[in-house]
């Protein structure tokens, strides 16, 4: 599979993640984001390619035929957003041993804070053209 540009895999049942992907695309002024649920063929099809453990609990960026997970690929996708969203790159100099657990954490507990849908998100028709799956 070919990408055209920064990829972002979510957990599509994921209240927490949906949300985060609406806010993503909201301060991506330029479009330049594209998406795909971990769950779809695409997702899964990414994960492989990429060496992504299937069970790894993590949102995935792809940029540049590189893969991040976890802490810095939330770090990573600020790169995209607009003004002031744009600064919490800036959190990239945070050490992964620190960033990383408290990603983990937060990823543990997701569904019981913010809980969890029965299927994955359907976008709406003007915002197909955003995902890839």
């Amino acid at each position: 599979m070919q990408l055209s540009g920064p990829v972002v895999l979510f957990d599509g049942v994921c209240n927490y993640c949906n949300r985060m992907v609406n806010f993503a695309i909201r301060n991506d002024p330029n479009a330049r984001l594209k998406f795909a649920p971990l769950q779809s063929e695409t997702g899964q099809s990414l994960i492989r390619k990429f060496g992504i453990s299937p069970t790894a609990d993590t949102l995935v960026f792809i940029d540049n035929n590189n893969a991040y997970t976890y802490a810095r690929a939330g770090i990573r996708i600020c790169r995209y957003l607009r003004w002031p969203v744009k600064l919490l790159y800036g959190l990239i100099i945070i050490p992964a041993f620190i960033s990383q657990p408290v990603y983990k954490w937060i990823a543990r507990n997701r569904y019981k804070w913010f809980g969890k849908k029965d299927s994955c998100m359907i976008p709406s028709p003007e915002l197909r053209r955003r995902f890839l799956d």
